[in-house]
């Protein structure tokens, strides 16, 4: 009796042990970030996984973990979890040192681990820090985002340089070209400049210019005429400054309006305009860096190109800028150094002052100026234009239709439609059938030879190149500030003393002071895109905002990274585009940029107080521009005096 207690009292603990050990899992998977931030939160997250090595959901035990901890008031406290259905997720999440961190995780006679490295959180932020000093330093923007990738891929990888370099070249670079959203956007923006360069070449974006000259008769109707033609041709800024200059110039002169106000109207409707259209040769470089940004975060609005037209009416510097200048074209009043330019003009007859340099030097204007001896027909740029347009229109539609049926949707109203749709596919078939109506209306009419047709486009396709490499080099940073927790750490010491309210301002001012200090809009975009999308939706979303709200405060952010850029580009003295105007001006470059200042901080003052403050505090963008519009206005007839010349003589 009692030898058959002990049998069963032994079948009862050995079935009990095997009960128990059935319930441990046979291994764990551990997901977290391989380099993580010394005092900057991360997340981890433990999974059970059974014999198969699938998640074993039956098991709910508790998990040890070594090699991370909480931090609670000031200590680090040891982590203990409670998985459910095979999965455990640790917010929050720290080591305890810089080096090398192994991560254990430990159930009875279970263990997993995986090895981490953790550096200073202070070295996230160099990476970036390091190209725009650099850029300031050197004014090359492409070697200074090469070496800002470079130092972030030092740091990843163990402080190797060797490694380092390889990795900016077989892993960053390859990774931005290798996306097939980025490659769809660098083959628009070529097929895009190069349509512009065909219809340029062929005479059709002179005879645009042509037709608006017609209605210059006084020095009021020839700033008018200046700034219209400035916005019509709005699908590039460096034909736009080269038509507009060359084009007005001779009529100017004869109105007696001074190089200065030329040089100014030109230049404030070149990037402006280029900047805000929905179609130009910059929206691909626009598009591409927000693209990776919201990539790089759980952001519910995954189309780029319509955060991009999202932020059209939040981009306030640009818009009071084109406000002021039809403003002051319109009322003929100037104030400051231009004021004393447009009476010089106006009574002595001289277009510059004594002693001017002008800048008239254009080597490569030739290639934006028509072939000789050829008529200049407007429809020749406007139906290749209106085909981008049209096209794109079109294959927004198509592509959002086919995307909504094939996923068995039955909402076909416009708004589903277009947010549905595929926009890089329309960029796509829209630049493509841009370039093939351009060439065929030039062949066709002999305006160019197919060889000179092609010519042309090669020289439009040229014009991108410079900016296309920026492009990716400005997503090799974005993915190492991605891959090195920047905007995590940027978070942690900004929470609890910055409101995200306060960031578009911000990252306005600070856009203005790179773009200023390098001359490149471009560059400085594709510095601050990949930091400051991560940032405010970070910010933003640990301060308790809802969806709505941080919606607002990103398209603030990225529209400021645009406004800001363009506003430090146009007062530039070392600017492409404020030298161009210059020289299609034929004005003194100095003279320019002093005449050109007072108004474009104007604007850029007006747009802060008006737009970038308020409207993320809830304001709306269109009620900010209707105030800005008015408040400029105010400040032109508070400050501005009449330049006609009969206003001139009579005040006299």
């Amino acid at each position: 009796m009692i030898s058959s207690f002990r049998l069963l009292l032994l079948i009862l603990l050995s079935s009990s042990t095997l009960f128990s050990q059935s319930l441990q899992p046979s291994s764990f998977a551990i997901t977290s970030p391989d380099l993580v931030l010394y005092g900057t939160e991360f997340r981890v997250e433990v999974t059970a996984l059974g014999a198969n090595g699938t998640i074993d959901t039956s098991y709910n035990g508790r998990v040890e973990i070594d090699g991370i901890y909480r931090v609670e008031k000031d200590a680090y406290v040891p982590i203990v979890a409670q998985c459910v259905k095979g999965k455990v997720a640790l917010q929050g999440v720290h080591v305890e040192r810089t080096g090398e961190v192994v991560l254990v995780i430990r159930d009875g006679n279970t263990v997993s681990q995986k090895k981490l490295r953790a550096i200073p959180g202070l070295l996230s932020i160099l990476p970036p820090l390091f190209a725009i000093v650099l850029a300031l330093t050197i004014r090359q923007v492409i070697i200074s985002l090469f070496a800002g990738v470079w130092l972030g891929a030092l740091f990843i990888h163990d402080y190797d340089p060797i490694t380092g370099a390889a990795r900016v070249i077989d892993h960053f670079i390859i990774r931005g070209m290798a996306d097939p959203d980025h490659v769809s956007i660098v083959v628009f923006s070529f097929m895009f400049g190069g349509m512009v360069g065909i219809i340029s070449k062929n005479g059709g974006t002179h005879g645009i210019a042509n037709r608006l000259i017609t209605m210059a008769s006084t020095a009021r109707r020839g700033q008018i005429a200046s700034w219209l033609l400035g916005v019509v041709i709005f699908f590039d800024d460096y034909a736009n400054t080269l038509i507009v200059g060359n084009t007005m110039r001779p009529i100017t002169d004869k109105l007696k309006i001074s190089r200065e106000k030329l040089a100014y109207i030109v230049d404030s409707t070149s990037a402006p305009v280029s900047s805000l259209f929905f179609i130009s040769t910059w929206i691909g470089y626009e598009v591409g860096l927000i693209d990776a940004a919201i990539k790089s975060i759980d952001y519910h609005v995954e189309n780029a190109y319509w955060i991009f037209i999202d932020t059209i009416p939040y981009r306030f510097y640009p818009i009071l800028t084109l406000i002021l200048g039809f403003a002051v074209a319109f009322t003929g009043r100037d104030f400051g150094p231009m004021l004393r330019a447009e009476r010089r003009a106006r009574l002595e007859g001289k277009l510059h002052r004594d002693g001017a340099q002008l800048a008239t030097d254009l080597p490569e204007s030739a290639n934006a100026l028509p072939a000789e001896g050829i008529p200049h027909r407007w429809w020749n740029g406007a139906i290749p234009i209106l085909t981008v347009i049209l096209v794109g229109i079109g294959g927004l539609y198509y592509t959002g239709v086919e995307s909504i049926a094939s996923s068995g949707g039955t909402d076909f109203s416009l708004g589903n439609i277009v947010g549905s749709a595929n926009s890089y596919k329309a960029l796509l078939w829209a630049s493509l059938a841009s370039c093939a109506v351009a060439i065929i209306l030039s062949i066709a009419q002999r305006l160019l030879t197919a060889v000179a047709a092609m010519d042309a486009w090669f020289h439009g396709v040229k014009s991108m190149l410079y900016a296309m490499i920026i492009l990716n080099m400005a997503w090799s940073i974005g993915a190492v500030t991605m891959e090195l927790h920047t905007a995590d750490y940027l978070v942690q010491i900004l929470k609890g003393n910055l409101a995200s309210q306060w960031l578009p301002v911000l990252t306005f001012l600070v856009a203005a002071i790179i773009s200023f200090a390098t001359g490149t809009s471009w560059g400085t975009m594709g510095i601050l895109m990949p930091l400051v999308i991560p940032l405010a939706y970070a910010l933003s979303s640990q301060s308790g905002m809802n969806i709505p709200e941080i919606h607002i405060i990103m398209l603030g952010t990225v529209s400021s990274v645009l406004a800001g850029s363009v506003f430090g580009d146009h007062c530039s003295p070392i600017s492409d585009t404020t030298i161009l105007s210059s020289m299609a001006s034929a004005c003194d470059h100095v003279d320019h940029v002093r005449t050109q200042l007072p108004y474009a901080f104007v604007a850029a003052i007006i747009g802060m107080i008006v737009g970038d403050i308020p409207t993320a505090f809830g304001l709306s963008p269109y009620l900010s521009i209707v105030l800005g519009a008015g408040v400029v206005t105010l400040v032109l007839f508070a400050v501005g005096k009449k330049d006609e010349l009969a206003d001139v003589r009579r005040m006299q």
